[in-house]
């Protein structure tokens, strides 16, 4: 089994989240990838990906919704899934994550957490204090869920 963290990130916040869950993933060696050099090529059933983005416009970034719709049509069943967004908390906000998990698992996808939510500090970031610490805990989750019967 392999993992795969994909991201697509504007100013830096998503890639460090996308690093912190990489990191946490212990043994099963996670790099995470930018989306423009990500090859789908690579997924095979029983392996994890992970795909984090940016709230742009209320949804995933162009980059990653393309990704998404490229994997349509039941290609990633097997495979095991998760999804997160980095965003400002705000009153109303969009849902990036959500968005990605619904075509994760319209895809085929088992998903393997609920979507995550990272926050950060205006527009362009920082991430909040202690999301760095929350994707790493959420990382172990993604693990520990692996491992479940």
């Amino acid at each position: 089994m392999k993992a795969h963290v994909v991201y697509d990130s504007a100013f830096g916040n998503t890639r460090s989240v996308a690093e912190a869950v990489a990191g946490s993933l212990g043994e099963v060696h996670a790099t995470p990838v930018p989306v423009s050099e990500f090859d789908p090529g690579n997924l095979a059933a029983g392996d994890l990906l992970v795909v984090g983005s940016p709230i742009n416009g209320w949804r995933p970034t162009p980059k990653i919704t393309e990704l998404l719709s490229a994997l349509g049509g039941g290609q990633l069943k097997g495979v095991k899934a998760a999804a997160f967004d980095t965003r400002v908390r705000m009153f109303v906000h969009g849902d990036a994550a959500k968005k990605m998990a619904h075509a994760l698992r319209d895809s085929g996808a088992d998903l393997i957490s609920e979507p995550m939510p990272f926050y950060v500090k205006g527009s362009e970031g920082p991430l909040r204090p202690g999301e760095i610490d929350k994707a790493a805990r959420w990382g172990k989750s993604l693990l520990e869920a692996l491992e479940r019967p």
